[in-house]
């Protein structure tokens, strides 16, 4: 093979697609060939086949699938640090909903601003991924709860991904809280997220899937029904909070769904485990949410490496439970608080992370597949996950172009 369009080489290439027991696949003083936007080739630096137009250095550095953040909500106005101050002073988080505080206070200043607003907020918060290597997010709406403020935030998110070089990938989760006008309605409202939102969301192509808490707090299993039958019907899959704060079998709920990822899992029982792992559904971790809210309560990982689920990992960047503007940092918190290994923290931002998302294209290096691509200057991969607060990301590939 010749007439390669890029070759990047003298790097250790990270290709995430080894076997079970070396499974970041790495190969020492590699070399990948990109063509067309694609994966060309890879391999050992002194096997590349023919030539290229272009050809970059690496200097060493390590290459790795751009990495994928799988779990945002960063499309939101204003912000909640005034009652992150007022919780470090002893007033509890109830005490702070029931005087206007919480998810509603975002609803308020999301639904009062307008698109520009919305996007001049997001954009820094999109860019500080970007910076770290992330080449493909996905962004929920949720702080809308009406038609035309959930509709708005997916125009947003589609507007970022169209700004930036960077897949933004949509997901409608009306389903995210009661609003105001439904107060003591929640059934109803559940209704309306299926009659009405979910059909507009997918008439305009705004939404790619469907996401739903289920949780006491939130929608009961019988409402997430609703919701889910209803992306169903819109020919949307679908994705779940699940069993965050209690074991309402969230787990279950989303594969029977054959739901793309679970996402939390801190209470998820065995059994649901087991069934997500038969449906091929992934689980979401949520470290940035587990170390802002001090939850002593931590997903199961013996568990699930018992029944063989695929786990992911996101920032869950949202302005209440994870203000969390960096992915690298979401590797070290995977691994102190749930002791993952660095093979599972990485696969949990490439591999994993696109089969949460439904993208076979990426998250590997593998020929054939997108070349979406980040290059950081470290000794090992390890560092990643090991350095606090530390970005050695020295380049960004999107699509075979230097973003």
């Amino acid at each position: 093979m010749s007439g390669f369009d890029t070759v990047w080489q003298n790097v250790t290439l990270v290709t995430m697609d080894g076997p079970p027991d070396h499974p970041l696949g790495l190969i020492p003083d590699g070399a990948l060939a990109a063509k067309d936007g694609r994966i060309a080739w890879v391999g050992p630096r002194d096997a590349l086949p023919g030539e290229a137009s272009r050809v970059v250095d690496g200097h060493g550095a390590h290459l790795l699938p751009g990495l994928i953040d799988a779990h945002t909500h960063l499309v939101f106005g204003g912000d909640r640090s005034g009652e992150f101050e007022q919780r470090l002073d002893g007033v509890s988080y109830e005490t702070i909903a029931k005087a206007g505080g919480g998810i509603l206070s975002t609803v308020r200043a999301t639904r009062a601003a307008d698109e520009a607003m919305l996007l001049a907020a997001a954009r820094p918060r999109l860019d500080g991924l970007l910076a770290e290597g992330v080449t493909t997010v996905e962004i929920k709406s949720g702080y809308g709860l009406d038609l035309d403020s959930e509709l708005r935030m997916l125009r947003v998110a589609r507007l970022l991904g169209a700004e930036a070089a960077v897949t933004v990938v949509t997901t409608l989760l009306a389903a995210h809280a009661v609003p105001p006008e439904f107060a003591g309605r929640r059934t109803d409202y559940a209704r309306h997220v299926a009659e009405t939102i979910i059909p507009a969301a997918a008439f305009t192509g705004l939404a790619d899937a469907v996401d739903a808490f289920c949780e006491r707090i939130a929608f009961t299993p019988e409402e997430t029904r609703l919701v889910f039958d209803a992306a169903r019907r819109a020919g949307l899959p679908v994705k779940l909070h699940a069993d965050q704060i209690s074991d309402l079998g969230g787990a279950a709920l989303a594969a029977e769904y054959g739901a793309l990822s679970a996402d939390h899992l801190e209470y998820a029982n065995a059994e649901g485990l087991a069934a997500m792992a038969r449906a091929g559904t992934v689980a979401m971790l949520l470290p940035g949410a587990t170390y802002f809210l001090r939850e002593a309560k931590h997903p199961d990982l013996g568990a699930m490496r018992a029944a063989g689920v695929d786990m992911a990992l996101a920032s869950d960047m949202n302005p209440g439970s994870s203000p969390a503007r960096s992915l690298l940092l979401m590797l070290n918190l995977a691994c102190t608080l749930y002791r993952m290994t660095v093979a599972e923290a990485l696969l949990g931002v490439t591999r994993h992370a696109a089969s949460a998302l439904g993208l076979h294209d990426r998250g590997r290096l593998a020929p054939g597949l997108r070349c979406d691509l980040a290059l950081y200057r470290v000794r090992r991969p390890a560092e990643l996950c090991y350095w606090i607060g530390s970005n050695p990301c020295t380049g960004r590939v999107v699509a075979g172009v230097a973003a």
